[in-house]
């Protein structure tokens, strides 16, 4: 069984992330663990850390239940703010098989700019596969 650590905020509803669980899930069984970085964003939604928490919490919550759809065991956790933190905690209590990391579109992501897949590829001791939203949620 092959064990992977999804990594994901605003994306996690998204169609192109669904999509490649769905993929890996017809490779044959598997687990998800999904990570969802509390990111507080000033310019945005949440404000303080309890803000930022309660978003991520609900959208963990409605992964769980869409991605177990799949047919796939899934669980998670809201992560550190820090997306790379939040990585890097989890594996230590979920040994995974490989890091699927889901970000805006380019002009739009945060992550992007601030070159995390990259930074995630050299830290982290197991693949990094990244997949990038089409258009905004």
């Amino acid at each position: 069984m092959k064990d992977y650590l999804v990594v994901a905020n605003q994306t996690l509803g998204g169609a192109h992330l669904l999509a490649e669980l769905r993929r890996r899930v017809t490779e044959g069984p598997c687990r998800f663990h999904i990570v969802v970085p509390a990111n507080v964003n000033p310019d945005g939604w949440t404000h303080t850390f309890d803000q930022a928490y309660a978003v991520a919490n609900e959208r963990l919550q409605q992964a769980v239940q869409r991605f177990g759809e799949l047919g796939a065991e899934v669980d998670g956790q809201v992560g550190d703010e820090r997306p790379l933190d939040a990585m890097l905690d989890a594996l230590r209590r979920w040994p995974c098989d490989e890091v699927i990391l889901s970000t805006l579109p380019g002009g739009a992501s945060r992550w992007l700019k601030m070159d995390l897949v990259s930074r995630a590829s050299r830290t982290l001791p197991i693949p990094v596969t990244h997949v990038e939203a089409t258009e905004m949620p």
